[in-house]
Parts: structure tokens; C-alpha cells; sequence
């Protein structure tokens, strides 16, 4: 079998299987979030990390219903990695309309989970959760700095500010 061959299978399996990953979580697009609406979402999800007491900051990056970065903060003492996967993490909630909790869970299990790792920008680790309002995504937000579980409560914080 050819190079061309096996990507070819890799893409279509990797097509096929999107559809159950995000089946029950999946909303339409709907009008993209506004500055004023990521300021809100930026400031609960800054809220939420000051009440965790967390040693280092963190990266928050929120996007709008086209994936387009719409605002970045970087607190004091963040890892400048951070910075870059905060932005993916928001890119794979938004691109794939679901959280990357989701997705962790699915490669985590392995078997057919595992072609998640040639999904072109899909971050399979918690810390991104899409922007829904009125039954719509109008966005993502992106968390990275602290633990998984830790970015996943301060992006979850910032999502649920907008509902």
C-alpha cells in the first residue's frame, strides 16, 4: 500500500469517526461572540483562577464562531507556552463544537480514539469549551497554565458566563 493509500484511509476514517465524537454535544453556528462578550467571559474565567490560589497564571484565549482569536490574556507568572495552547485548545472546542474533555476521554480509551491524533489542530486535553448561546456556538474559550482539570474548571467558569 502507498503513502497516498494509507492517508487517504487515515483522513476518512479519521471524518467518519468526528461525527460520534461530538454527536450529542454538537450546535450549530451562530453569530460570532462580541468583544464585550469576551471581556465577561475572560473576567469570570480570571475569576475563577484567583479563587483556585494556583502558583503560576494562566493563558485565556477566546474565539469567535469562526475560530478567529478575538482576545488573549496572559496573567502574571504564565508559561509563555501557555500562551499557543490556550489558542489551540479554543481552536479544537470551536472547530470540533466540543469541549477537549470530551476528546481526551475518547483517545484515552484508545482503539478508534486514537485517530484523533491526525485531526489537524484537535487538542485532546481538557482546558477548551465552546461558547453556546441561544442553542448556538458563538465561540470557544481556551485555558492553559495549570493542571488539566484545573484549566478546565476556569475555561468552563468563562463559558458559562455568557449563558
Amino acid at each position: 500500500m502507498n503513502f497516498g493509500t494509507v492517508a487517504s484511509f487515515v483522513l476518512a476514517a479519521g471524518v467518519a469517526a468526528l461525527p460520534t465524537i461530538v454527536q450529542a454535544q454538537r450546535m450549530p453556528y451562530g453569530a460570532g461572540i462580541t468583544l464585550e462578550q469576551a471581556r465577561k467571559t475572560v473576567a469570570a474565567a480570571q475569576t475563577e483562577q484567583r479563587k483556585m490560589n494556583m502558583p503560576t497564571g494562566v493563558a485565556i484565549a477566546v474565539l469567535d464562531s469562526g475560530c478567529n482569536l478575538v482576545l488573549l490574556e496572559r496573567l502574571d507568572n504564565t508559561n509563555l507556552g501557555g500562551i499557543q495552547i490556550a489558542q489551540d485548545k479554543a481552536y479544537a472546542a470551536c472547530a470540533f463544537r466540543l469541549n477537549t474533555k470530551g476528546a481526551q476521554d475518547r483517545l484515552t480509551k484508545g482503539g478508534d480514539g486514537m485517530i484523533l491524533l491526525q485531526l489537524h489542530r484537535m487538542v485532546a486535553v481538557e482546558g477548551g469549551e465552546p461558547i453556546i448561546a441561544d442553542g448556538k456556538t458563538i465561540g470557544a474559550i481556551g485555558v492553559s497554565g495549570g493542571s488539566s482539570e484545573q484549566d478546565a474548571q476556569i475555561a468552563k467558569a468563562g463559558a458559562e458566563a455568557i449563558k
